[in-house]
C-alpha cells in the first residue's frame, strides 16, 4: 500500500528536552505551555541523584552526551532541564557534552535561558527564589553576579531532596516570591529549579508586586521555543511570554 511522507508530529518543528530523572515537574508545566501547539517536544530522561547538592549535580556530566544521543536527529533545538546542574556544570560544558550527540543543534538551559528571559524583560536586581540548601545557592548567586545581575533578595525552602521539592505548593512558593520580592530595589523575582511548580501562581505574583516573575520552567521554554524559532507569545504565564517572541540566540 502507498502512502505519503509530510513533516512529522508538530509540522515540522521538532524540539529536544533533556528531564532529570528525579523532575515530576517540568514535563507538567511543559504541557500547559505546548497543548494544541505545532510543536513535538521529544524528551530523554537523564540519571540524576535526588539529594541535590554540587557533588550530586555534577554527576550528570557523565551522562549527559548518552542520554543526548536518546533523542532523535534534526531537532531545531535542545534544553537541558536543571538550573542548579547547568550552574555546577557550566552552560559552555553543558553544550558541548550535548552537541557531541547532537550535532551543532542550538542548545539552552534553565540558567541561561533565564538570563536572557532577564535581558529581554530589562531587569538586573532580582530576588530570588529556591528549594536548595545554601550550598547549591552560592554558586547559582555567584554565577549571576558574573553575568551582571545582583541578587538583592534571597528566600529558599533549605530542601535538598527533589522528591520534596515536588511537592513544595504553589502556594508556599507564592509567599517567598512576595516576601522577597519586596524587598527595595528589586526589578523581577526569579523562581529557580524546574521541579519546583510555579505557573500557577506566576501572574498573580506579578499582579500583586507589580514587577516580572521569571521561573526556570517559564524561561526554559520560553528560550527553547525562541532557539526553535518559534513566536511563542501568550503561550506560558508571565511578562515574559506576553513579548514578542522574536528569534533570540544563545
Amino acid at each position: 500500500m502507498q502512502y505519503e511522507i509530510d513533516t512529522g508530529a508538530g509540522g515540522g518543528c521538532r524540539l529536544g528536552l533533556i528531564v532529570l530523572s528525579t523532575d515530576e515537574t517540568l514535563e507538567y508545566e511543559a504541557r500547559q505551555v505546548l497543548a494544541g501547539r505545532a510543536v513535538n517536544l521529544l524528551h530523554a530522561r537523564i540519571p540524576a541523584r535526588a539529594d541535590v547538592t554540587p557533588d550530586d549535580l555534577v554527576t550528570m556530566a557523565d551522562e549527559m552526551t548518552s542520554t543526548a544521543a536518546c533523542l532523535p536527529e534534526g531537532l531545531r533545538a535542545v534544553g537541558y532541564g536543571c538550573t542548579s546542574g547547568a550552574t555546577v556544570i557550566g552552560p559552555a560544558r553543558v553544550q558541548e557534552l550535548v552537541q557531541k550527540a547532537q550535532g551543532d543543534v542550538p542548545v539552552t538551559n534553565p540558567m541561561s535561558s533565564v538570563i536572557a528571559g532577564l535581558e529581554a524583560l530589562g531587569a538586573r536586581r532580582i530576588a530570588l527564589v529556591t528549594p536548595y540548601v545554601p550550598e547549591v545557592t552560592a554558586p547559582m548567586i555567584a554565577y549571576l553576579a558574573r553575568q551582571g545581575i545582583e541578587v538583592v533578595s534571597e528566600a529558599s525552602f533549605g530542601q535538598s531532596d527533589d522528591w520534596t521539592v515536588a511537592r513544595i505548593s504553589e502556594a508556599s512558593t507564592r509567599a517567598a516570591m512576595l516576601e522577597a520580592g519586596r524587598a527595595p530595589g528589586v526589578e523581577a523575582v526569579f523562581a529557580s529549579c524546574t521541579n519546583l511548580r510555579t505557573f500557577g501562581v506566576i501572574g498573580a505574583v506579578e499582579a500583586e508586586l507589580g514587577l516580572p516573575v521569571v521561573s526556570s520552567n517559564q524561561a526554559l521554554l520560553w528560550h527553547l521555543l525562541s532557539m526553535g524559532g518559534i513566536d511563542a507569545q501568550g503561550w506560558g504565564p508571565g511578562r515574559l511570554f506576553a513579548r514578542n517572541n522574536e528569534r533570540i540566540l544563545a
